[in-house]
């Protein structure tokens, strides 16, 4: 992964975030753990509202979610090639949202590296 990593062209690095409940639980970020284990250093751009979890939605629930992230960092985005680390992709929803709210915020682009897909 980290080999790949390495042949990706971007200027900020980020994960997708847990909401704090849901961070609580584990204890850990496994998007942001796997940018650390590749030694790399995630910036932390985006905030998630607390939801049911996904895993215990439908597809068709996930698809039609409403915006689920909130900027938190709007001044390191704009004119920037952004690369979205995510664990799981299954519909695509939380990629979608996320690089939807990113390139509103002014972002020249967001490419996503997913580990798996379900």
């Amino acid at each position: 992964m980290k080999a790949k990593l390495n042949t990706l062209h971007y200027d900020l690095l980020t994960f997708i975030p847990l909401s704090d409940e849901r961070l609580y639980e584990r204890g850990f970020n496994q998007s942001e753990a796997i940018i650390i284990a590749m030694g790399a250093h995630p910036e932390s751009i985006l905030a998630r509202i607390h939801t049911e979890k996904q895993s215990k939605k439908s597809r068709s629930e996930r698809i039609h979610l409403p915006q689920v992230f909130q900027i938190t960092t709007q001044d390191k985005i704009k004119h920037k090639k952004i690369l979205i680390i995510d664990d799981i992709y299954t519909t695509g929803s939380t990629l979608h949202h996320a690089a939807k709210l990113l390139k509103e915020a002014g972002a020249e682009s967001v490419s996503s590296f997913t580990i798996a897909r379900g």
